[in-house]
């Protein structure tokens, strides 16, 4: 098939913006792809299953993550974070989310 030079145009036009962004992202994940977000909260233990390697909390709202105050279940990184602790203990935390994938990297008695 013969190309028009206005479809070539029309193409060109087209294709152009497609390309400069994603050459500015350099290789960086799209704006679909969520980002690793890391805030602090402090909350009220409600479960520990350190089998399972995982925390309940019910905490209060973490701006930097986007959250609200709510009740949520964190993976331990690593798992021998959860040692000692107890459901109804206070604790002071970091998490770090991507998507709805999270995961407690610190906590501590309060």
């Amino acid at each position: 098939m013969k190309l028009t030079h206005s479809m070539r145009v029309a193409s060109t036009l087209l294709l152009v913006p497609i390309a400069t962004a994603a050459i500015a992202q350099g290789g960086k994940p799209s704006a679909g792809v969520a980002a690793m977000k890391t805030g602090n909260g402090m909350g009220t233990i409600t479960a520990v299953d350190a089998k399972g390697g995982t925390v309940t909390i019910k905490h209060g709202p973490i701006p930097s993550i986007g959250w609200p105050a709510m009740t949520m279940t964190f993976r331990a990184s690593p798992p021998a974070l959860l040692k000692g602790l107890r459901s109804g203990q206070r604790v002071a935390f970091t998490a770090r989310a991507k998507g709805m994938a999270a995961e407690v990297t610190a906590i501590s008695p309060h």
